[in-house]
Parts: C-alpha cells; structure tokens; sequence
C-alpha cells in the first residue's frame, strides 16, 4: 500500500496534506531524492541521503533532522507500506512562510517520505528501446540553478517534456545553454561508441546520479572503456548505441533521436548487457 510520513506522522493518501503557505509549493524551494526498493532492500540509501543533505546545503537549507533518523525514518516507511518493490520519493521543502520569498519567514522545514511504486513506460519500450528527439528547452545555467542540486524546480524540465509529448515521442533530451548534450528530462545520457561508453561529465552541468555512478562501475567491472567528455548532437546520431539511466527509469535504450535511426533501431549489446548486470546488482542489494 502507499505509505506517505510528513514531519513525524503517517497518513492515507487521501488525507496527505502540507499548508500552502509552504515554499515548496509557492517557489519550488526545496530538494528531493527518488530511491527504489528491490525485494524490500533499499538501493543505497546512504548515497541518496548524502546527495539529499548535499542538496539542502548548497541551497541554504537546513534539513532538521540527523541523517540517522532520516535513514531509520525511510527504512521504518518501506516496512510498513509492505511493498516487495517501491519507488520513494523523499522531500525536505523550506517549509510554511507567508507570501513573501524570504526564506527566514519559514520557521522550520518540512520533510515529506512517499513509499509508492512507479512505471514510466511499459515492458515492450525496454525490448524496442525509446524515440526521443531534442528539446529547444535548455536546462538551467549552473551558474543559476546548479543541476547537481535536485531541487524541486523542474519547471524546465516539464517544460522539455512538453515538447516531447507534442511531438509524439518518448522522451527528450536536454542541451545546456553552450549546446552540449546533457541530460534527459529525469535521466542521465550514455552513448556507446566502438565498445567505449561516454558520458557527460558531472562538471558539465548535470545532475550526477545514483543510477549512473552504478552504470559506470558496473561497465569498468566489465572491461569497458568509460568516457566522461562533452557530447554534440553529432555524437548521439552517429553512436553505435545509446541508453538512458535513472531511478526510475533503470536502464532503457535509446533507439532513434531527431528522425535518426541510432545503431541497428533496437537496444544494442552493450546496452543489454549492463541492463543485466544492472539487474543483477540491484536483485543482490549492493
């Protein structure tokens, strides 16, 4: 069942509520982590909880509580929902203000766990991989918004996904404001080229995630080259393979971009291959 704790409480869903006073809500003033279960083990948690604490930090924000009892807390939810897999997303808002945006008006932050299960595509989608094309939305300037901070603002991001549904594909992919390949719109991006996986680096401008630390390692155990170098659009059109990564999304191909057809049109063998050994890590609770 849906497991959802706000400051100290368990409630239904129906019942799950926060004020609208609260800055999450009127400024996006906040951060927040996804972190899968897998036959009720918890995919490092203590990696999302440093990149949560992490987040909070570089935005001003203190979350008021020890990451112990955050951990305990995340822990304690997952038993209770009863769920064998679940997605959770944890959330710290800057927490009830008034309409102002000075965050010394808001007293004390809210943190918010929702143990829940997600699907972002059906099955087929990761046997034929994904069709995706380029959005005109960049995301934000690191100089702005940093995308290492997993804020709430993903207004951007909404934004490029729009334009995918419009368009009638899949999913989307990012540039940043110099034009480099960076992200999809909740993704990390890898290309595969001659057996060698590149991969924007996290210096770029992108939000380094948990899922794609995974990957990398996982590729290097495995003998594959690995490349954290700026890409173009050239790079993704003419890549033997390409594949996204992410909590939610796991490891998914990507087999055609902007009318292009990427490698043979269906998820390649490297692409498989460490979807499998992804599955593999993830079923032994590393």
């Amino acid at each position: 069942m849906t497991v959802v704790w706000i400051d100290g409480k368990y409630y239904d869903r129906a019942d799950a509520v926060i004020s609208v006073f609260d800055h999450g809500l009127l400024y996006g003033d906040g951060v927040f982590e996804g972190i899968r279960v897998y036959n009720r083990r918890l995919f490092r948690l203590d990696r999302h909880i440093d990149r949560l604490y992490a987040s909070a930090k570089a935005i001003w924000l203190e979350i008021p509580m020890p990451r112990s009892d955050m951990s305990r807390m995340v822990a304690e939810a997952v038993a209770k929902s009863s769920l064998q897999d679940a997605y959770i997303r944890l959330v710290v808002t800057r927490g009830k203000g008034d309409l102002g945006l000075d965050p010394r008006k808001c007293p004390k932050p809210s943190v918010i766990c929702i143990v829940d299960t997600i699907k972002l595509w059906p099955a087929d989608r990761y046997e034929r991989g994904l069709t995706c094309l380029t959005a005109a939305t960049p995301i934000h300037h690191r100089e702005s918004l940093s995308p290492r901070i997993k804020s709430l603002n993903y207004l951007a991001h909404i934004l490029a996904k729009v334009e995918g549904i419009a368009a009638g594909v899949d999913e989307v992919i990012m540039l940043d404001a110099f034009g480099f390949v960076a992200e999809a719109s909740g993704m990390n991006l890898f290309v595969v080229k001659n057996g060698t996986l590149q991969t924007p680096p996290a210096y770029a401008g992108i939000l380094r995630g948990i899922t794609r630390d995974a990957v990398i390692d996982l590729a290097r155990e495995a003998n594959y080259g690995v490349e954290e170098i700026p890409l173009n659009r050239y790079d993704l059109y003419t890549a033997d393979e390409a594949f996204l990564t992410g909590t939610a999304a796991e490891v998914v191909a990507v087999t055609k971009l902007d009318g292009r057809v990427i490698g043979a049109g269906t998820a390649g063998r490297v692409t498989r291959d460490l979807a499998a050994r992804f599955r593999a890590l993830v079923t032994r609770g590393d």
